[in-house]
């Protein structure tokens, strides 16, 4: 596997981003091959029928036509083994963790360094994966295997209300609007979100969101 070069679309709307990401994968090694490129999921598609299926997509989230989220749909569906890498300026967590639930592999930032595009694209090529911290790879991994680290015994005690904080945070609701849901101050709702951090062992809502996935806490 490692002797051929790993194939590889661009799905991103600017032209000059999209150059400046060849010439990262350029920088990063003969390993990988570009066959394509797309403006949209759209282009995307028919790019897909003219050219051999790449084995990783580096897709944008915002873009005409058809954004990232309906093209990792659309993908999930109609080819399921390309691996998805989101290469995006948005970092916000629901954008993350809407991402995740559609099975992508990766999310980088579009100012990432040679350095960590090439892990990333080894990572994804080789283990199936590249998450960084903020996204925090062993909750997802261990969550795509369909482990988790609890059993029934040892699930940690949640309240009513806690658990019912728990099924807004795995939806693309904002906190505040959680708060408008539950009836709730911000300010409260915050003490459910550090308690549950607390509690579950996680650093951020994506972590929260997967670990109570992977254990049956919430359902989507």
């Amino acid at each position: 596997m490692a002797d051929q070069p790993a194939t590889i679309a661009l799905v991103d709307d600017h032209k000059l981003f999209r150059r400046g990401m060849r010439g990262l994968i350029e920088m990063v090694g003969d390993h990988y091959k570009i066959v394509f490129e797309a403006d949209n999921g759209m282009d995307m598609q028919v790019k897909l029928a003219q050219h051999p299926l790449p084995e990783i997509i580096l897709m944008d989230i915002t873009m005409p036509g058809m954004d990232g989220f309906t093209a990792v749909r659309w993908l999930a569906q109609h080819h399921p083994s390309i691996k998805i890498l989101v290469v995006s300026m948005i970092d916000k967590e629901e954008s993350v963790i809407r991402m995740l639930k559609l099975g992508v592999k990766g999310y980088l930032s579009k100012d990432v360094e040679p350095e960590e595009l090439g892990e990333a694209l080894e990572a994804v090529r080789n283990k199936g994966f590249y998450y960084t911290d903020f996204i925090t790879g062993k909750l997802v991994h261990s969550l795509q295997r369909g482990t988790g680290e609890w059993d029934a015994e040892t699930i940690p005690d949640l309240t009513d209300r806690e658990r019912e904080f728990l099924q807004y945070a795995c939806s693309e609701l904002t906190y505040q609007e959680i708060a408008g849901k539950m009836h709730l101050s911000s300010k409260t709702v915050d003490g459910y979100r550090t308690t549950l951090f607390d509690k579950l062992g996680v650093k951020n809502r994506t972590g929260l969101v997967l670990c109570a996935l992977r254990n049956g806490l919430a359902m989507l």
